[in-house]
């Protein structure tokens, strides 16, 4: 497994969590807004971290962090995802996957062999063909329906926490969109609205320029949400 980026502490990554933060190389969508590009487009370029390395970083901080967040990229496309997930836990810390949500045999068996603890599933858009291919930068097609998967096995699992979310970018995104999403997600245990970052290099060099949604604009998301998912919140990153 090669690793392409630690964070030793996050207060951000996992809520009420104190977390360190892995960073895996690849993914199969090409989200125009995404922040990570390097890792997406060019993992090559970027230094592995041993993984030796963040075992000792827990090792002596053992006690004052809670679990490890596991993002990227897309972890899910790497066939060694199990075994990093099972030699974080067997070190006695919590597992956090970030997924796209379109592998989802591999994030059943992580769930039913007990090797996460907290599942983030990013929706990008409602799962219509022409909406899903210009949030993901794909043609969306193949990916729908394996997304829908994901989404089932989360609504159905009592097995582990988990949130779906969506980050909320103009040009992409109307308050339809979201009342879409969330009656495809609905009875969900969290649903997190996020802003677009306008301060980044995203994946597309168009997205530069876009100024995020307001305060405002995103309190009217939040509201729309609310109506369907009483447990929306609003996350600021």
């Amino acid at each position: 497994m090669e690793i392409k980026g630690f964070v030793d502490v996050s207060l951000v990554d996992w809520d009420g969590r104190v977390s360190s933060v892995i960073f895996l190389p690849s993914c199969n969508l090409r989200c125009p807004y995404c922040y990570n590009s390097a890792l997406v487009l060019h993992p090559g370029g970027l230094p592995t971290v041993p993984f030796r390395e963040i075992e000792d970083y827990l090792e002596q901080h053992r006690g004052w962090i809670d679990g490890v967040a596991i993002t990227g990229g897309e972890p899910t496309v790497h066939g060694d995802l199990p075994d990093l997930c099972s030699k974080i836990k067997g070190m006695g810390f919590l597992v956090k996957l970030d997924t796209n949500g379109t592998n989802p045999t591999v994030v059943r068996t992580l769930i039913e062999r007990g090797m996460v603890d907290y599942v983030a599933l990013d929706v990008k858009a409602p799962l219509r063909e022409e909406k899903y291919s210009a949030a993901s930068g794909v043609d969306a097609k193949i990916f729908l329906e394996k997304i829908r998967e994901t989404v089932k096995t989360l609504l159905d699992n009592f097995r582990v926490e988990y949130e779906f979310r969506t980050t909320l970018v103009p040009t992409l995104h109307e308050k339809a969109d979201v009342e879409e999403i969330c009656k495809e997600i609905r009875g969900c245990r969290k649903y997190a609205l996020q802003n677009y970052k306008g301060d980044v290099e995203p994946l597309d060099p168009r997205f530069k320029a876009l100024k995020p949604f307001t305060n405002g604009e995103m309190h009217s998301f939040l509201e729309t949400a609310k109506r369907i998912i009483p447990n929306t919140i609003l996350r600021t990153r």
